[in-house]
């Protein structure tokens, strides 16, 4: 009966379809990118934090800038970031004297173990 009613108002029901071509649609490439970064102050830590939150970021953080300024101001950003990578869990290492490297958890770091030698007492020589 409601078909009927449709038909006496005059409104009848048309399907009308929507044809979509799925090889024009180019799919979005999520590329690795190791960007660089140079931390001035404590403030441009959220630049690095959220390239590195979106997860196909590696970051190569030149920190000679704020480590000539203030060393407490450094120690809280390599903190924040430190504390950031941990819950991505992701690597952070330093290398040299000035850069810094943070990977999100698809990339690891090699740190080579260190062996420590203890102090021996060497009679022969």
């Amino acid at each position: 009966m409601a078909m009927n009613l449709k038909k006496l108002f005059g409104r009848q029901e048309e399907q009308e379809y929507v044809e979509i071509d799925l090889n024009s649609i180019k799919p979005e490439e999520n590329k690795i990118m190791v960007k660089p970064f140079v931390l001035k102050g404590f403030d441009g830590t959220d630049e690095i934090l959220n390239s590195l939150r979106e997860g196909y970021t590696i970051a190569v953080i030149d920190i000679k800038g704020i480590k000539s300024k203030d060393i407490i101001e450094l120690k809280r950003a390599i903190s924040k970031i430190k504390k950031t990578v941990d819950a991505l869990e992701g690597s952070i290492a330093g290398f040299g004297e000035n850069t810094i490297i943070a990977t999100p958890s698809f990339a690891s770091i090699h740190k080579p173990s260190v062996d420590k030698k203890k102090d021996k007492v060497d009679f022969i020589n």
